[in-house]
């Protein structure tokens, strides 16, 4: 992604030089996105349906949670709006105003994304009414971007780094050494090796937060299945007595696997867990990962980016990973630093942002362990029991308060994001805006029914989603063929 966006967007302007080895295997189970991707791929000039047939990509318009509040109880966290806002209050207090009057309906019942997504249709509309994502096969993703990086002039030079050579006097990165001799110099490194952080933190000793306190799970496996049926649009996250379970459908096959902290389960026993709750045929032998989630203290430090896992992770729940390498990105090629020494507070700023990024994640996904009914096991009570930040206190609290949810600085999950997770991890609003009041019961009766109604129409008139995918990709995969 990073020698496909800076060779894309600085043409002549940014030399780059792309150090990979067929040898060293990926994480390859980044195969759930978020909607931003369909505008880093816009923004890269990507035709969207020789992409998705290129990675024998599905559309996502969420994701659909099932266990996570009481262990029987399922909710979606989907894409898009709720609704319709007021400026001065969010759809949810109307919604909440008319609950409290008798209308049964739903909060998601508002929902185009969350309807689509149950109902296993979807469609491009006009305007880009309809907010997607999606899944993907992260592996042929890569190739893909790699031959339309070598296309742009980014030179690929195949290796596995057996030494970082620093400069004797500033201490920043001099010379990247290969096994077999060649030494590759450069200005600027962009350290994407991984949880090795070879650069970043191997050579140049970054510092690492860990953040396991709040999010304990450090154990996942990665098993490829057989498709059973059609693939819908949307991923899920099953919740179990230590963890949880993906389950995500791309074209040809589907993505399964488990996370689970390792204090609760063993992996011999997760990998049972998991093997025993797959649909269709195990194409694949177990892919075995562990992790600390955490940040990188500075993830930009001396002339060393790192980008991705190198520069931290968030567990895999709400499919941030992608994302997060496409915000450093974009965020580096904006600060790109001129011939010369690099500004320190060029390194200071997106330090400070790329932080900032992390710890929304953070705190959002942390919402969904700390807000839950269940006590049914010793992984589930320490999440429930656990301090969390003071950040996340305040937006649970206001909520619970006031109904009211904020976004922040460009923050990534938006207000409907928090509002979907907040209600369905059972977190219940005691007040709303007043402004409710301003609506008779029969003008808010109509503009329920109207907005309900709006969502149905709209749903009733998609295509099945796998059909949808097929007619779209057909003539991409043709071409390419």
């Amino acid at each position: 992604m990073a020698a496909a966006a800076i060779a894309r967007t600085m043409g002549r302007a940014a030399q780059v030089t792309l150090v990979e080895s067929e040898a060293i295997g990926t994480i390859g189970v980044g195969e759930s996105t978020i909607p931003p991707i369909v505008g880093f791929n816009r923004l890269l000039g990507i035709n969207e349906a020789e992409f998705m047939a290129a990675t024998n990509a599905t559309f996502k318009l969420g994701i659909v949670f099932d266990g996570w509040r009481n262990g029987t109880d399922r909710y979606v966290h989907a894409f898009g709006l709720t609704g319709k806002d007021h400026w001065a209050a969010g759809f949810q207090h109307f919604w909440l105003a008319g609950r409290a009057k008798g209308h049964q309906a739903p909060f998601g019942d508002y929902s185009v994304e969350l309807q689509a997504a149950l109902a296993g249709k979807f469609a491009h509309l006009p305007d880009d009414r309809l907010n997607y994502a999606y899944q993907l096969d992260s592996g042929l993703y890569a190739k893909f971007l790699r031959g339309m990086a070598e296309r742009d002039g980014a030179v690929r030079i195949e290796g596995k780094i057996a030494t970082v050579q620093l400069d004797g006097d500033s201490g920043d990165i001099a010379a990247l050494v290969l096994e077999d001799g060649t030494a590759i110099a450069g200005d600027l490194f962009l350290d994407c090796t991984g949880f090795r952080a070879l650069l970043i933190e191997g050579a140049l000793h970054a510092g690492f937060d860990d953040w396991t306190h709040w999010l304990p799970c450090d154990s996942a496996i990665a098993v490829q299945t057989a498709s059973v049926g059609p693939a819908v649009p949307y991923t899920r996250a099953m919740a179990h007595d230590a963890g949880w379970q993906w389950r995500i459908p791309l074209q040809h096959r589907v993505g399964n696997g488990i996370v689970w902290c390792s204090r609760y389960l063993s992996r011999e026993d997760a990998l049972e867990r998991l093997l025993g709750n797959v649909e269709g045929e195990v194409l694949t032998q177990p892919n075995h990962l562990r992790f600390t989630t955490g940040v990188r203290r500075r993830q930009w430090h001396r002339n060393c980016v790192a980008v991705g896992l190198s520069g931290g992770f968030m567990e895999p729940l709400e499919s941030t990973s992608i994302h997060l390498i496409q915000r450093a990105v974009l965020r580096l090629i904006r600060m790109m630093p001129a011939a010369g020494p690099i500004s320190p507070r060029d390194i200071a700023e997106f330090n400070d942002q790329q932080h900032a990024d992390m710890v929304q994640v953070r705190d959002f996904l942390i919402l969904h362990y700390k807000a839950t009914d269940r006590r049914d096991s010793a992984f589930w009570r320490q999440c429930a029991a656990m301090p969390i930040p003071d950040s996340l206190e305040q937006k649970i609290e206001l909520f619970r308060d006031t109904a009211r949810v904020f976004r922040r600085n460009e923050e990534l999950f938006a207000e409907h994001s928090w509002l979907q997770v907040l209600l369905g991890q059972g977190i219940e609003p005691h007040a709303w805006h007043p402004i409710t009041g301003k609506l008779t019961d029969e003008e808010l009766a109509r503009l329920l029914q109207t907005l309900r109604a709006q969502v149905t129409r709209t749903v009733n008139g998609l295509p099945a989603h796998a059909d949808y995918v097929a007619r779209y990709c057909a003539g991409a995969r043709q071409t390419a063929a």
